[in-house]
């Protein structure tokens, strides 16, 4: 189960931009830790992603840079913080595999995707190597040619 290959349920956001930076080796699902007042922020779909990253710290995983815009309608005995870390829930077995990982040179985390999950938060996490500014050419080379290629066949 610690290996994923499409993300299930209700997409709340997608990282688009990890997989034009990166080339994502393999796929993991973690939980996340929110309050109250993020998973309301949630259901209104007020997140982005696409700034964030993953450290591990202490063989535990935590995510950095996500905003969860807070809404209006939210208390205000409670003080909203919209960038703060968020730790992730996994086995203690994918932390290690992970922390393996990103020790080797190059490798790095990279969140892909938040989604709904039998009514919990889901993250996808990718293990990840960057792309060089040719490998990023090329990826959209092959991209361009699968829409012609398509178009083509779509025409005769």
């Amino acid at each position: 189960m610690s290996k994923k290959k499409k993300s299930g349920g209700k997409t709340i956001a997608l990282n688009k931009k990890a997989s034009h930076d990166y080339f994502i080796d393999e796929r993991f699902e973690a939980g996340i830790s929110l309050l109250g007042w993020e998973v309301k922020s949630l259901r209104a779909g007020k997140v982005q992603i696409v700034e964030s990253y993953i450290l591990l710290k202490d063989s535990e995983a935590f995510l950095f840079g996500a905003h969860i815009t807070p809404l209006l309608s939210a208390s205000t005995h409670v003080k909203t913080e919209p960038q703060r870390s968020r730790k992730l829930l996994m086995h203690r077995q994918e932390l290690n595999r992970l922390v393996g990982a990103v020790e080797r040179k190059g490798l790095t985390l990279v969140p892909t995707a938040l989604y709904w999950k039998n009514g919990k938060v889901k993250l996808e996490l990718g293990i990840a190597q960057g792309k060089k500014a040719h490998d990023k050419r090329s990826t959209e080379k092959d991209r361009d040619w699968q829409k012609q290629k398509a178009q083509l066949m779509r025409h005769k």
